[in-house]
């Protein structure tokens, strides 16, 4: 299965959020098979520096981090075409339609957000980390 992880999937990990961190560990662990492939946009990559900088407080350790993640997923670039598509979405918030273009144009199998009415178009499944794991359950 091809897998989009959302910023804030990425961000409950890599910081430990309580209450969210169990579950996007556990999608994390996904990537031990073969067969599961998770992937974030190019543009989300920044996103996820600058929030974890923030967190941090410290650029050296955000990076760290971010290597960390690196390791457990693949970037996929954000292109002209996907940045069309999510302008011709018209969505409030533009950074999620840029995530569902780049997952539908690569021909992803699933989005995973906490953010699942965030994205107003299932072309694809958007589900939460449980609702993901329900599946392989």
């Amino acid at each position: 299965m091809k897998i989009l992880l959302d910023t804030n999937i990425i961000l409950d990990y890599a910081i430990q959020r309580e209450g969210f961190w169990e579950a996007a560990e556990k999608v994390f662990l996904l990537t031990e098979s073969d067969e599961n492939i998770e992937f974030v946009s190019s543009s989300a990559v920044t996103d996820i520096f600058y929030m974890l900088r923030r967190y941090y407080k410290d650029s050296f350790k955000a990076q760290e981090k971010l290597q960390d993640i690196r390791k457990l997923v693949r970037i996929l670039e954000v292109s002209d075409a996907n940045i069309d598509h999510a302008l011709s979405l018209k969505w409030k918030d533009f950074e999620d339609a840029v995530q569902y273009a780049v997952a539908v144009d690569n021909k992803l199998d699933v989005i995973v957000t906490r953010n699942v009415k965030d994205f107003e178009l299932k072309e694809i499944p958007v589900l939460t980390p449980a609702e993901l794991l329900e599946k392989f359950r």
